[in-house]
């Protein structure tokens, strides 16, 4: 592909854009870890620096001087212009920097989303940020080369500090807040020499002294800690939570919803056996896990003897920083729209096999509706059938997450006779794979997601190892669970709303009137009611209602402190039924995701997840669920078993509906074809 062409590297970059580009580690897809206090204080200077070069202020180490007020059209800076603007008094440079520094995060974001616009920056799903090639212009006599700004920057500053050259002031500035930050020698191999030659720069120009100082002299000083730090947590008697109706009937998202409207969004739940449950709920821990968790936080700690049980260690759930950044970028082909979208044809094909059987009268239980998506997601996925087997590979996981990470049930409970004997099934499933994938069995097919595992493994066994594949293999399968969970209760939408399912049907009768619809097709103005519907039955009913967390480094949430080693339940679809986020939230409503609404567009709406370990094939379940609830839509019209069935939930490991929820079929609708 031909690198798109730019001017120059540096063209229209601020010193902002130079420090966050500066600052990215290619290597985990995230910048590297300046304590966010040093980071704040860094990007203020950077700030002031910048409206110094444009001729807005002056300074020295006895103050800073307004010079010009006028705006410079950056968002980013004309805010903080403006405050400079509206002091009464000259203040010094650390002065403002101090002052400046809790508006970081927002210039952070606002520096974010212009690189990306330019498309200096690439974001992808979970928060990681890439830098595509480019070509730059090398100098000002037009020679040009090919690879990323960031490599221009750094090439840039690297002249400065290896070479005796008389540096640009904007290099010295640079330097300056960038060695600030104490973040170089990741960056550069730094010995003695190249130190004092660092120092040496740092020093050369009066504005970058003085900003470099001033940024030095708040982060050589401890945070000074204010009151709401010291606030004591809510602490709430477990037996109150046992009387809320949320409980009774299984809405984990409702309960933790009502509880921190009536304690806050940090509190703690003391059960009557075991340690504290520090519980997190609402928009703001919501935003504050997207942009600081994986600061903060990891699964490793938690998913360990999960892993054990599996015989594996590093899958990709328990991975955290650069590994996991890197096993993602590899393994998203896989999860990807794209990938489901090229075997739609097989995908129909497998579904119809599946309902071909289904007669008026059959009673369905909502929880065949795994059995339905297993029919085409094991062959689609790991090119077996493993109908015969995903049970009891569903049973043995589900215990395991039940005893060690809900730790809801003894460690002797993954040690009965059934366990064991589950726990082969595994093995059953692995060799049944190994066998269908052997170079000969693979001609002609298309690629699925255990060649990409076994691909991995066979170039990188040191990074994946056989030991992963028992998991990740047989995990691959397990998602049947949860996509199958998600159209039991879509099913339960439209049976208990046929106005919606007509619409739904209508949608489905036009995309397949003239055969069966590709991937293109299948887009939010083709199934538009559909694809409302879906959101609005994953806010109601989300299948993964919280996360848990382990705390590896000390961090404030919301005012409260959390010490190191405490385990953190983030209940991330809370806010679903928050009202203040989704106005009347126990009604079923899709006009809600109108463009004049639009009520998901905020860290409220969660149901793939947060941060880093957001669900990596989202996007490719959204397809798998349209698809499937548009053709169940235009085969079949279901009611609830009973009739007056209330919907009531099973929270473990997973939010599901009880056993106790059947659909019949009351009238096909078209014949299925074969």
């Amino acid at each position: 592909m031909t690198p798109t062409p730019v001017t120059s590297a540096s063209q229209g970059l601020t010193l902002t854009d130079e420090l966050i580009l500066m600052l990215l580690n290619e290597e985990n897809g995230y910048f590297h870890q300046v304590p966010g206090w040093h980071l704040h204080c860094a990007v203020a200077g950077a700030v002031l620096a910048e409206l110094s070069l444009q001729g807005r202020i002056d300074t020295d180490p006895e103050a800073l001087y307004l010079v010009d007020a006028t705006e410079t059209g950056d968002p980013a800076l004309d805010p903080i212009l403006g405050e400079l603007a509206q002091a009464p008094d000259q203040r010094t440079a650390r002065y403002w920097i101090e002052r400046l520094a809790p508006q970081a995060e927002d210039v952070i974001d606002l520096t974010l989303d212009r690189l990306v616009e330019r498309n200096i920056l690439q974001h992808h799903d979970g928060d990681f940020w890439t830098l595509p090639r480019t070509g730059w212009q090398a100098d000002a006599h037009g020679q040009s080369e090919e690879g990323t700004v960031s490599q221009f920057i750094r090439d840039r500053i690297a002249d400065v500090i290896f070479n005796d050259e008389i540096p640009d002031p904007r290099d010295i500035i640079v330097l300056s807040i960038v060695n600030a930050c104490d973040v170089l020698r990741f960056i550069f191999q730094i010995d003695e020499e190249v130190e004092e030659r660092i120092e040496l720069v740092c020093r050369m120009d009066l504005i970058g002294r003085s900003i470099a100082e001033a940024v030095a002299q708040n982060i050589a000083e401890p945070i000074r800690r204010h009151s709401a730090l010291t606030k004591k947590m809510p602490s709430i008697p477990f037996r109150k939570l046992l009387r809320s109706p949320y409980a009774r009937n299984g809405n984990v998202p409702a309960l933790f919803a009502s509880l921190a409207q009536e304690f806050g969004p940090v509190f703690e739940l003391r059960p009557p056996i075991g340690e504290r449950m520090i519980c997190l709920a609402g928009t703001e821990v919501n935003q504050w896990v997207n942009k600081r968790g994986r600061t903060y936080l990891r699964t490793k700690d938690y998913f360990n003897d999960f892993e054990k049980i599996y015989g594996a260690s590093g899958v990709l759930p328990s991975l955290d920083g650069a590994d996991h950044f890197r096993l993602r970028k590899a393994m998203s082909p896989g999860f990807s729209r794209g990938r489901l979208a090229g075997q739609l044809d097989q995908l129909y094909g497998y579904i119809r096999t599946y309902l071909a059987n289904w007669e008026v009268g059959d009673l369905i239980p909502a929880r065949s509706c795994r059995l339905l998506i297993n029919a085409h997601l094991s062959p689609l996925f790991v090119g077996v059938d493993s109908q015969d087997l995903i049970d009891d590979l569903v049973s043995y996981k589900e215990r395991a997450l039940a005893v060690h990470i809900m730790r809801a049930l003894p460690k002797m409970m993954m040690k009965t006779p059934g366990m064991k004997r589950k726990a082969r099934t595994v093995d059953r499933l692995l060799e049944r794979i190994q066998t269908s994938h052997t170079p000969a069995q693979r001609i002609d097919q298309p690629r699925d997601l255990a060649d990409d595992w076994l691909g991995l493994h066979a170039s990188d066994p040191q990074f994946v190892p056989e030991t992963m594949l028992r998991f990740q293999l047989s995990a691959a399968l397990v998602a049947s669970v949860y996509v199958g969970d998600a159209i039991s209760f879509a099913l339960y939408g439209m049976a208990t709303q046929p106005d919606l399912r007509e619409q739904i049907r209508a949608e489905a009768d036009a995309l397949f009137e003239n055969g069966d619809p590709d991937g293109q097709a299948i887009n939010p103005s083709t199934i538009d009611v559909t694809h409302r519907f879906l959101m609005e039955t994953l806010r109601m009913y989300p299948v993964v209602p919280m996360a848990i967390r382990n705390v590896m480094n000390a961090c404030v949430i919301e005012g409260y402190e959390i010490p190191v080693g405490s385990r953190l339940f983030i209940a991330s679809t809370a806010p679903h039924y928050m009202e203040e986020v989704f106005p009347d939230p126990h009604s079923f409503d899709i006009d809600r995701y109108l463009p004049d609404r639009a009520e998901h567009r905020s860290p409220g709406y969660a149901p793939y997840g947060l941060g880093t370990h957001r669900c990596l094939g989202f996007r490719q379940t959204e397809l798998q669920l349209a698809v499937n609830v548009l053709m169940l839509a235009r085969h079949f019209r279901f009611e609830v078993v009973p009739k007056d069935y209330r919907l009531q939930f099973s929270p473990i490991p997973n939010m599901k509906p009880r056993a106790k929820l059947k659909f019949r079929i009351v009238e096909q609708l078209r014949e299925v074809p074969a």
